[in-house]
Parts: C-alpha cells; structure tokens; sequence
C-alpha cells in the first residue's frame, strides 16, 4: 500500500502531519499529485474549532498538481498534464447544480465545499478528486504553479463577491478588509468596471498591494472613523456596493451604514458567531438594500475563466504569495498563518 505526508486535523487547535494511504481511484475520479497549495482563512477556523470537521480528515482545498491517474470515465484529460480543480467541486448533475448553484451541490448549504470539509483536501501529496470529468481545469502553458495559485478559491470568491455584488460601470465601491479575499475583490470590483474603489484597513503592507489591486483611496481605519470618511468621501450619498471580507459583526454593520439606499451589500466573511441587524443601517427595512452571500463558484469552466484572467495579464496576484514552505513545514507555516506574522498574506506549500 502507498502511503503520503498529509497535514490531518485531530483537534481543535491541532493539525499535524500524519502518513495516510494514498487514495484509490475510482470510476469518475482523478488522482493529482498536488505540487502547489496554500492554507485558507477557513483552515484557521477549522482549526480553532470554530468550523467543525471530524477529526482524521486532511485539510486544504486549494490544489496546483499533475494528474496522476484517472478512473473509467474521465474523458479528455492525460496522465501527466497540470490541472487546478476549484475549492468547489460541484458534480454538475444534480438538481442544484442544474439551477445554476453548484456551491450547494447535493442540496446542503455549502455541499460543494467537498475538500477539507466533507472529504480529505490537498495539503497532502496526493489528492483524490470525484467527478472530475467536471472539476479538471487544464492549466495553460506558460504559467507558474504560483501563478493559478488563489484560482481555486480566493480570486473565485473575491472576484464572486464584486459578481454578487452586481457592479456596474462607474460605480463607487468599498472593500471592508484586505486580507487575500478582500484584496481580490479589490480587483474583480476594478475589472467589472468600478471607477471609485474604497478599502478599509490598516496593515501598511496590505494597504499597498490594494493599491496594486486597483484601490483608488485607502482608509486606515485606526487613523479615522471609516464610515464617517466613506459619507464624507461620497457626500453623503453612500457607496453603490459594500462588499464585507473579514467576517465581523463591526465590518458587517459598517457596510450596511456606507451603503447608499438600494445598494448592495455583498458578504464574504466566514461568521463564526452571531450576526445581529441594526435597525437604522437598514431604514428599519424599508430601504432597498439587498443583502447577498457567496460561496465561490467552482467546476471547470469557472475556474477556466479564472485562468483565462490570470494568462491575459490584467491581474497579477503574485504579490499576494509571500511566504513558502515545504509540506514538512505546515505546522510552522500554520502558526505563521494563524497569527499573522511577518506580513504573511498567502503562503505556498509545495510537497
């Protein structure tokens, strides 16, 4: 039996490299021996406990490979070719796939969110990958593992939340927090046509990279009351799109107070705990406002479009790869991570 070094959550607060099987393939399946991944806020949660996972399943789901191996049924692809398959892993067949939800695959909230949270994920050497036939992105020549790199999951999701957020051109827009999600929605608000693009934080280095992201006016929010400044900024007539990327009660509510009447806040944040909905951010309910969340959109043909973006050159997300590990690593670069030192934004892991 073949086995792999796979980064396991045991328990809450605890992921560790443990030797597993490499997995079997089966009729529909892929094997990708993963060369690139990263570590994900959501990884975090789940390893402070405030994401539940069963102890035993590797984590991760952000995967760069080769392909491997391929079960019956798998058409079109070759052993040996470089692929990315998307965080979501929709089976594309079922009814909610069909209605054009494939992050909800299956009927669960959340159930195409499969690697690291319902099955094993990439932080491994190997990587099983179900209906591939569906989730299988060929990544074209020319472009570095590192590159395609936040393709999976986060330029999906932030590039998901300027979508959701339906900007138009010439709109005014603010980014609550840049971290790696919130530093992609940057750009996606930028490429959909947003002429005015507000962030909020306070870490100079990320700060900077919004910028190259496309940020017209950043806000320190240590330095001024960033919904004052936002008002003062739009003369009082709020932002058309407000799209949260931390995951806080304070940013959540700051953008329902920015937000012009009749527009539209776009969430991102992973919430861990509870949300409550002030009655004046939303004139009582009364005021238009339209509130939507987003999973980011996965299967092949999102994630060839991800890539088309990246080969085109009009975004460059390399910046956001600051650090580097190798898989026997993981625990040092998960302490990095969770603790944001040393202006850590994305870390590569390479087995």
């Amino acid at each position: 039996m073949r086995t792999m070094t796979a980064a396991v959550f045991t328990k809450p607060g605890s992921i560790v490299l443990e030797q597993k099987p490499v997995p079997i393939v089966g009729p529909g399946d892929a094997l990708i021996r993963i060369t690139t991944t990263t570590i994900c806020g959501t990884d975090i949660h789940i390893l402070k406990g405030e994401y539940p996972v069963k102890p035993g399943l590797i984590i991760g789901h952000e995967p760069v490979g080769v392909i491997d191996e391929l079960g019956d049924g798998v058409t079109g692809y070759k052993v040996g070719q470089r692929v990315i398959v998307g965080a979501i892993t929709p089976c594309g067949q079922c009814y909610h796939c069909l209605d054009g939800h494939k992050a909800q695959c299956g009927g669960k909230p959340m159930g195409g969110w499969r690697f690291g949270n319902s099955i094993d994920g990439c932080q491994a050497e190997y990587l099983l990958v179900p209906n591939a036939q569906a989730n299988l992105s060929l990544i074209p020549d020319g472009l570095t593992d590192e590159q395609v790199l936040m393709c999976p999951d986060i330029m999906s999701t932030g590039f998901g939340g300027a979508e959701a957020g339906q900007i138009n051109i010439g709109d005014t827009v603010v980014v609550f927090a840049q971290g790696p999600i919130g530093l992609c929605a940057t750009a996606g608000a930028k490429l959909k046509g947003a002429t005015r693009i507000i962030v909020v934080d306070t870490v100079p280095a990320r700060m900077e990279v919004a910028k190259r992201m496309g940020a017209d006016i950043v806000i320190d929010y240590k330095l001024v009351d960033p919904v004052d400044e936002i008002l003062r900024i739009t003369q009082g007539r709020g932002v058309d799109v407000a799209i949260e990327a931390l995951g806080t009660q304070e940013t959540f509510e700051s953008c329902l107070r920015v937000l012009k009447p009749g527009g539209v806040l776009s969430s991102l944040g992973v919430y861990s705990g509870k949300l409550t909905m002030p009655l004046d951010a939303i004139a009582s309910g009364l005021g238009d406002i339209k509130i939507i969340t987003t999973l980011c959109p996965g299967g092949k043909e999102r994630m060839r479009r991800l890539l088309n973006v990246v080969a085109s050159g009009r975004v460059d997300l390399n910046p956001l790869v600051t650090h580097r590990f190798g898989l026997n690593q993981i625990e040092e670069a998960y302490e990095l991570f969770a603790n944001q030192r040393d202006g850590v934004l994305k870390i590569a892991i390479t087995p």
